[in-house]
């Protein structure tokens, strides 16, 4: 089946029920692949050959598709232990999801039930052997429905809250993953996760084994390290039907300067600069913005809403997971590629029983499968 893009713009890429799709609930992936670099992988052919010429790898055969000099950006966030359950006063259980600070021990939590957590309660954290750790409940956040929580003081921000989190909570699983053990703790982080601050994985990343890693530096291929802590931003569901009115939760992005310089580098060198995951995207996308268009170091919150008709200004390439239907991701990666052509990649991907979602398999889509509207201009 060949997928011819338009000419002119479609309008289906404004509306939100273009980008749903079917998935049978035995394609979401519970458990991950073990190694890491087993899962499945989906080769994107380039863009004037038919998605038949798709191929089906591994991701540990993905450092054969690049070229000594091509440069990796990864995304080195790592997940608190941000799923807190705690006691209401008048004795109900509560759930908190903590996401972002907001100064002198105030944090924005998604809260469950919310309506259950109202202004002024006390709320107690209890843990075995651990001392009760007594929260307020201060205001609620009209932005995103949840809750602003009076912590501690000295857990003004994502280091030094971690260690109340390691105390009382949970790594954050999605809810589409229905079981939990103690491996969790290690493989829903990548391996080079070192800057807490995220409440969902960056997920392409999880797929990079140490010798993964070690394969492709020893091939040639350069590594650097971008910072954006995944919120609210990047998981919540969109629910604007007209994208052209769709705006995002903003996330927070460091992009140093020395990734600048390694982007031009490489750039001048000839290689390729490659996202590993949508998050990598939005950091150096969201770098560029703010630099005018040019990639500049960046260091703050990031708003940026990517999809069709969107010309990259730094990223190449993108090895990417499979992404819920009608998600901020699924517009980010019909950027690159058309959103025709993604919604069959995902159905070939679906017939060959590929895994989906933060556990699942994975897709590389390499330069030349990239649209020309969408490449970045040298």
């Amino acid at each position: 089946m060949t997928v011819q893009q338009a000419s002119v713009p479609d309008s289906r890429d404004r509306q939100l029920r273009s980008y749903d799709y079917t998935l049978p609930q035995e394609c979401i992936a519970q458990v991950p692949a073990q190694p890491r670099h087993a899962a499945r992988l989906l080769m994107v052919p380039p863009m004037d050959a038919t998605l038949e010429q798709a191929r089906h790898q591994q991701v540990w055969d993905w450092q054969q598709a690049l070229q000594p000099g091509d440069l990796l950006v990864v995304n080195d966030t790592r997940v608190l232990k941000a799923r807190l359950r705690v006691r209401r006063s008048g004795g109900g259980l509560a759930e908190l999801l903590v996401l972002e600070p907001r100064g002198d021990g105030q944090w924005l939590c998604l809260a469950r039930p919310a309506k259950k957590l109202r202004p002024g309660d006390q709320l107690w954290l209890e843990g075995l052997e651990q001392e009760p750790l007594s929260l307020q409940v201060l205001s609620t956040d009209a932005a995103t429905g949840g809750r602003l929580i009076q912590f501690p003081a000295g857990c003004d921000d994502a280091l030094e809250i971690e260690g109340v989190l390691e105390r009382f909570g949970e790594v954050p699983l999605p809810p589409y993953i229905s079981r939990h053990d103690a491996d969790d703790q290690t493989r829903y982080q990548t391996r080079y996760a070192s800057r807490p601050g995220a409440v969902a994985a960056p997920t392409a990343g999880l797929h990079l084994s140490d010798e993964l890693l070690a394969a492709l530096q020893a091939r040639g291929v350069e590594i650097a390290r971008v910072t954006l802590h995944v919120g609210l931003g990047t998981f919540r569901p969109v629910e604007t039907e007209d994208l052209t009115q769709l705006t995002l939760h903003s996330e927070w992005v460091e992009v140093k300067a020395e990734v600048v310089k390694a982007v031009a580098a490489c750039r001048q060198r000839g290689g390729k600069v490659i996202a590993v995951g949508t998050t990598s995207v939005r950091a150096l996308e969201g770098a560029a913005q703010a630099g005018g268009g040019r990639l500049q170091p960046l260091k703050g919150p990031v708003d940026l809403v990517i999809q069709p008709g969107y010309r990259f200004a730094v990223v190449q390439g993108l090895l990417t997971n499979f992404h819920l239907p009608k998600s901020s991701l699924l517009l980010l990666v019909s950027a690159l590629i058309g959103r025709e052509r993604l919604l069959g990649l995902y159905a070939c991907a679906i017939e060959h029983n590929y895994r989906f979602y933060s556990y699942g398999d994975a897709m590389w889509i390499p330069p030349e499968a990239v649209l020309e509207t969408a490449r970045p201009c040298r």
